[in-house]
């Protein structure tokens, strides 16, 4: 199976559950997996090169980077250059009304704007419809 990675900072995941939740059933429709990474691992103090280590071998094991930037979170800004660096395609998502990151947003292929996560899946649909090498094999 097809793997999407999951950007999101630890301290912002908890805010988004219905959101993850949706994107989920949407990728698995198309046989790819959500792959959270800080729902997936967790680290201590003292394991920082082992957490990205980790982190950047899952990245490349993914077909598409997924950002969650409702808040901005330094860790996930690091996750959007590496994956710019590996040529994955990224997908840049932050709720409606909340500031836009022109950083991410100049290195993602896709950025979506989303009022609830019912909007988020369909905008997500679209992008997997449009472009057919997403996730390709």
């Amino acid at each position: 199976m097809k793997t999407a990675y999951f950007g999101i900072s630890k301290s912002n995941r908890v805010h988004f559950d219905k959101e993850i939740h949706q994107l989920k059933k949407c990728l698995a429709k198309h046989s790819i997996e959500l792959l959270v990474f800080v729902d997936k691992y967790n680290f201590k103090v003292g394991q920082e090169k082992e957490m990205m280590s980790i982190a950047f071998k899952e990245i490349d094991n993914s077909c598409v980077l997924i950002v969650e930037l409702t808040k901005k979170a330094i860790g996930v800004g690091v996750e959007v250059g590496y994956a710019v660096a590996k040529q994955k395609p990224i997908i840049y998502i932050k709720r409606k009304e909340t500031k836009h990151s022109t950083t991410v947003g100049g290195c993602s292929d896709y950025s979506i704007e989303y009022e609830n996560e019912c909007h988020l899946s369909e905008e997500i649909e679209k992008i997997i419809k449009k472009d057919s090498s997403l996730c390709s094999e």
